[in-house]
């Protein structure tokens, strides 16, 4: 039955966001019912995606990059894929109309992780950072709104902008992991081998402004979405801030993270603040 293969298809796009990032996951759980699925198929492809370019470097990645975008646009033409990531995504994309060219430019810049290894251009910079994190903003916000043209215009920027910011700052607190394991380095204009505490609180900046741009956003969402969305928006201000308040050369050889039980706390603390209607 078509039906059980997607039940199965679903539980592995909620255990693909599980197991690989908590603070995510605990935001989904935030989201309302009748979306939250639809939220882990969007995170499961994406991850999967991001896996091959990132870890599998044992194998072909150009290959396994191939095969699965062969396997995508097969699943989003058919309606069907024998990989469950894949099948659940599709079902997430007919049913929301997310548009193709928001799918394309993600694996646009997935497609760029296999060979590109600095970013030069702020214009170079910036087409990496749309396909790989405005797009999936964008691709969550067509579940928000749920068909709603207008309000899908109205709070497209601002998706754009809060997507740039998670980005960046997993980019700035995984300076270490990038530059010495994937030989990347992200943010132009920047040596990383010398990075210096001015062009830190540049690219802390230019991070703030992006969040404040994607928070008056979160205040427009509706209610199924708004409390999972703003959840996600203070667990990476919490790591923006721990980033501001670290060394330049500090940041270069350790990575920022949130324990649980400052998760835990902060959970409790935004949901205080939602229900006081503050946000």
């Amino acid at each position: 039955m078509k039906a059980l293969f997607d039940s199965v298809s679903y539980s592995c796009s909620q255990l693909v966001t599980n197991r690989y990032s908590t603070s995510f996951s605990l935001a989904t759980k935030m989201l309302s019912d009748s979306i939250r699925q639809d939220i882990y198929n969007i995170y499961g492809f994406v991850r999967f995606a991001d896996e091959i370019v990132d870890s599998f470097h044992e194998y072909d990645k150009q290959k396994l990059l191939d095969d699965f975008e062969e396997d995508l646009e097969y699943s989003l033409t058919h309606g069907i894929s024998l990989n469950p990531i894949l099948n659940a995504f599709q079902h997430t994309y007919h049913k929301y109309a997310i548009p193709h060219h928001l799918v394309a430019s993600f694996m646009k810049s997935m497609r760029m992780d296999l060979h590109k290894k600095e970013y030069k251009t702020e214009a170079e910079y910036r087409e990496y950072i749309y396909g790989s994190a405005d797009v999936v903003g964008l691709m969550c916000l067509c579940v928000f709104v749920n068909g709603d043209q207008e309000r899908y215009e109205d709070l497209k920027e601002s998706a754009m902008a809060l997507g740039s910011a998670f980005q960046k700052v997993n980019f700035l607190r995984d300076l270490k992991a990038d530059f010495d394991g994937l030989e990347r380095t992200y943010f132009p204009n920047t040596n990383l081998l010398e990075l210096d505490e001015v062009s830190k609180a540049q690219i802390v900046a230019e991070i703030e402004a992006d969040f404040a741009k994607g928070y008056q956003g979160i205040l427009k969402l509706p209610g199924e979405s708004k409390f999972g969305v703003y959840m996600a928006y203070r667990y990476y201000s919490k790591l923006l801030n721990k980033l501001r308040k670290l060394p330049s050369l500090e940041i270069k050889n350790s990575r920022v993270r949130v324990p649980n039980y400052q998760k835990v706390g902060l959970l409790a603390r935004s949901y205080v603040r939602y229900r006081l209607n503050l946000v």
